[in-house]
């Protein structure tokens, strides 16, 4: 998929979840590091590749309060093993920008978030941690973060 002139477009596959707040730190970063004058080291540059690629699929916007397990939820699950519940931000605690967030953030990618995106309130799933145990859970809440 391009946009007009061949510049390749985000599709909802590769788009990255990120609150606006988050999405204005990472332009502001970006800028300093390729302001004039700016160090350049190979680290520097590294970085400043990091920053195009993650505001090139960054997807700004409210989160639909549909029950869905997908980045930029709060997700809370219920363990099978022991009827316990843990509520966390499925996404990067750098693209949502909040370093004190009162949650623990599992990125989409982890086993536990790869089991649980696309699932709804209700809905069951089964991962394997990386020991090698198999760990089932049930969607109790998916609720836009803010």
């Amino acid at each position: 998929m391009s946009r007009e002139g061949g510049t390749p477009m985000s599709t909802t596959a590769d788009a990255l979840w990120m609150t606006q707040a988050a999405l204005d730190r990472l332009q502001s970063e970006l800028a300093e590091l390729t302001a004039p004058g700016a160090e350049q080291d190979d680290a520097t540059q590294a970085r400043v590749l990091e920053l195009r690629e993650m505001i090139r699929r960054a997807e700004v916007s409210s989160k639909p309060d549909d029950g869905v397990v997908e980045a930029g939820m709060l997700v809370t699950v219920r363990f099978d093993s022991d009827g316990s519940e843990e509520t966390f931000l499925l996404g990067s605690r750098e693209i949502v920008g909040a370093a004190d967030l009162e949650v623990d953030v599992y990125s989409p990618t982890s086993p536990l978030g790869t089991a649980l995106t696309g699932k709804v309130v209700g809905e069951s799933a089964e991962y394997e941690t990386p020991s090698g145990a198999r760990i089932g859970v049930s969607v109790v809440a998916a609720v836009p973060f803010s």
